[in-house]
C-alpha cells in the first residue's frame, strides 16, 4: 500500500483528499502547513509528497526545495491555476509532476500511480556514454564510478533516453513515456526535468555534451560508446 504525506492548509479539502485516496488504497498521512511536513515527514516516511503551492508561512516551493536537499522522493503539487509561473516555480523547485486544482481524486490517483511506477526495474542493460553509466536493470546512474542520485522522474527520463540513444524524442513523445500523459502545454514538465538532470550529469550543464537539444524537436542521448 503506497504511503502518502498530503500537505494542506484547508481543512475540508485535506480531509476530502484524506478519504478519497485512502479509498484508492494508499495510506494517507497529512499536515496542515508547510512547517508541520518539514517537521514530519522523514518520520511519515512516506513514498510520495502531495504539496499544495499555497501555504501559508513555509510555502510549497520552499518545501519542495528543502526537501530536495537530502532528498529524491517524489514530489506532485497541487496549484491552483496551470498556465502562471507557480508551475515553472515549482518544477525548477524540483517537483515531479503537478495537479490543478480543483483536485479529481481519480486524476490525482492516476498522477500518483504514474509517478510511483518510475522506480521499477526496466530491461537488464547497461550502456556506458563518456563518463556516465546507465544501469537499466539495476536502475542506478552514475557518473566516473560515483552514483548519482536522481528522483523517480529524473531516473525514467535518463531511462528512456538511453533506450532510445542516439533517436531524437519529441517532448510529446517524453510526456508519454515518463509522466504517462500527452497535453503538449505540459510540455515545461519535460523541460524542467532535462534542466535537472543535466546540471548532475554533465560537466558544464550549459553547454550539455550528453543529452543534446534537438532544435525544433526535443530532445536525444548521444549514442553509447563502443
Amino acid at each position: 500500500m503506497p504511503s502518502l504525506l498530503l500537505v494542506e492548509d484547508d481543512a475540508a479539502i485535506r480531509t476530502a483528499l484524506q478519504l478519497a485516496l485512502t479509498r484508492q488504497g494508499h495510506q494517507v498521512a497529512t499536515a496542515a502547513s508547510g512547517e508541520e511536513a518539514l517537521a514530519n515527514y522523514k518520520s511519515v516516511r512516506p513514498d510520495l509528497i502531495v504539496l499544495d503551492v499555497m501555504l501559508p508561512g513555509v510555502d510549497g516551493f520552499e518545501v519542495c526545495r528543502q526537501i530536495r536537499r537530502t532528498e529524491q522522493l517524489p514530489i506532485i503539487l497541487l496549484t491552483a491555476r496551470s498556465d502562471d509561473i507557480d508551475v515553472v516555480v515549482g518544477l525548477e523547485s524540483g517537483a515531479d509532476d503537478y495537479v490543478v486544482k480543483p483536485v479529481q481524486p481519480r486524476v490525482l490517483d492516476a498522477r500518483i500511480r504514474a509517478v510511483l511506477r518510475r522506480g521499477e526495474r526496466d530491461t537488464s542493460d547497461v550502456a556506458v556514454y563518456g563518463d556516465l553509466t546507465v544501469d537499466r536493470s539495476a536502475m542506478t546512474v552514475s557518473k566516473r564510478g560515483v552514483p548519482i542520485p536522481l528522483t523517480p522522474t529524473e531516473l525514467k527520463l535518463v531511462m528512456e533516453l538511453s533506450r532510445h540513444a542516439g533517436q531524437a524524442l519529441s517532448r510529446q513523445q517524453l510526456l508519454r513515456l515518463v509522466w504517462e500523459h500527452d497535453y503538449l502545454g505540459d510540455s515545461r514538465l519535460v523541460d524542467a526535468c532535462v534542466q535537472r538532470l543535466r546540471a548532475k550529469v554533465e560537466d558544464v550543464p550549459a553547454e550539455p555534451t550528453l543529452i543534446k537539444t534537438v532544435r525544433g524537436v526535443g530532445y536525444r542521448l548521444d549514442p553509447p560508446r563502443a
